[in-house]
């Protein structure tokens, strides 16, 4: 019998169960839960942060990662495809589903470049560059290397054509064999680093910092703005809403379990980003001195912060040149899925193989990816929306887009094709679905007021949470 066109077997597909879970569990670990996680929790409350988002990953990602796999696998298609099949009043959702990664590679891959750059200067041994202000006036290393454009360029250009080579090996010899091996190593790294940093004087106390809850002034307002963090955090953790987990879906072996797949993911992708908070927390509590500002400096926290903590640390050099090693690693699992997504549109849409496919998303990462590296040097007076050009794209991806999508996934899934169509594929092969009642109340109640409430989140910040 000939294969159908855009079924998996026809497409390429994982070749093991364990093969998919490594993957996507890449996906899911990226640089959200290297520094933003970390940064999250000791900004709200630390085990108060711990806790909310633990609850939501086991009920809110879970319910969302499962719909989106349990598409692509049912379908068998890119995004595109799998959303029309899906309902065919629905199919604009596949387009947006494509468009997400494709806007959010490009930036990705710029601050991919940033990792590398760091990572080439710890381990030649010029880590102490990095942690001090080298420039003149008061420019930092950080600063000083974005506003340039050769460096920048240049680990931008070969952080993304690295991707590129990955993907065009296709899905089992190219993204399955790498997050095979990548996926041990960050393990093996991040757990090596978090011990050794526990190890430091002074850790302890930023442990403590960083499990216990803080119910100092806690309110209302402050639970909503925990609960909307940690729910924003899971789209960075989870790769969910976009596209990234319905192509993955696709590849999906149908004698695979979906229900325990999902939860091996989980696991992988909290224990990543809990086990990165080990390493930053306690870390930058003990050398600065105990001020919890310095754990609330957002992005500036892994390439300003970060390196004057590993400088000043015993064998920091080292230490910092492993962590930058692991930031890559995770860096480039996220990344790899996101140009699969889009390359696997492209095959799908124009019918080239994966080759050409690839090296049409590559040209269009790159010219993209250039905007980026541009807005903070030649261009960086020119801003869309009073943002710089990558925190555009940032924003428009992440607190707008995706919980669009997310949204209307949920209404689609929940009230017109009805749960029934994601509960059947869960059951392909097993005997039941064990979360099936929480997967309907998530879907069809709690998924979409949440979407609501982060779509909203500027307007009751500045109205009614003042």
């Amino acid at each position: 019998m000939s294969k159908a066109k855009g079924t998996v077997e026809s497409r390429g597909g994982f070749g093991s169960k364990v093969g998919f879970i490594l993957a996507a569990a890449g996906s899911a670990v990226g640089l959200g839960n290297i520094w933003r996680f970390p940064y999250l929790a000791a900004q709200y409350g630390g085990g108060i942060f711990l806790l909310v988002y633990l609850i939501f990953a086991i009920t809110f990602g879970f319910s969302l990662m499962i719909t989106e796999i349990a598409i692509g696998r049912r379908t068998g298609k890119s995004v595109i495809g799998a959303y029309r099949a899906v309902h065919s009043k629905f199919s604009f959702l596949g387009w947006m589903a494509a468009i997400i990664p494709g806007l959010i590679l490009p930036y990705y891959c710029v601050i991919g470049g940033w990792v590398v750059k760091y990572m080439c200067t710890f381990i030649t041994g010029a880590g102490e560059q990095a942690a001090n202000k080298v420039y003149a006036g008061d420019v930092s290393f950080f600063a000083h290397f974005i506003s340039t454009v050769g460096q920048p360029t240049i680990f931008f250009l070969i952080y993304v054509v690295v991707n590129a080579l990955v993907v065009m090996l296709g899905v089992e010899k190219g993204i399955e064999k790498v997050s095979k091996f990548l996926m041990p190593v960050l393990l093996i790294l991040i757990f090596v680093i978090s011990v050794y940093t526990l190890t430091l004087d002074g850790a302890m106390a930023g442990l403590k910092y960083y499990v216990l809850p803080d119910f100092t002034g806690f309110t209302v307002m402050k639970l909503f703005r925990t609960i909307t963090a940690a729910v924003g955090q899971l789209f960075y953790s989870m790769s969910i809403a976009m596209g990234i987990m319905v192509t993955y879906g696709s590849y999906m072996r149908k004698e695979d379990s979906l229900e325990s797949s999902v939860r091996q993911i989980e696991v992988f992708d909290t224990a990543v980003a809990f086990l990165a908070g080990l390493i930053i927390v306690p870390a930058v509590f003990v050398f600065s001195g105990g001020d919890k500002e310095a754990l609330n400096a957002g992005p500036g926290l892994m390439f300003v912060t970060l390196p004057k903590v590993f400088d000043a640390m015993p064998a920091g050099q080292v230490i910092g040149a492993a962590f930058f090693v692991l930031v890559v690693l995770a860096a480039l699992t996220s990344s790899i899925s996101l140009m699969e997504t889009v390359t696997a549109v492209v095959i799908e849409k124009f019918g080239i193989d994966r080759k050409k496919a690839a090296l049409v998303v590559l040209l269009f990462t790159i010219i993209m990816g250039l905007l980026s590296v541009f807005g903070y040097s030649i261009w960086s007076s020119f801003t869309l929306g009073g943002f710089q050009i990558l925190d555009f794209f940032d924003f428009i991806t992440n607190s707008v887009m995706m919980p669009i999508l997310a949204f209307l996934t949920c209404i689609m899934i929940g009230y017109v094709v009805k749960t029934k169509y994601v509960e059947d594929e869960v059951k392909h092969g097993e005997s039941s679905f064990k979360a099936r009642i929480m997967y309907n109340i998530m879907i069809k109640v709690i998924c979409p007021i949440c979407m609501i409430l982060i779509l909203l989140t500027p307007v009751l910040e500045k109205h009614v949470f003042k």
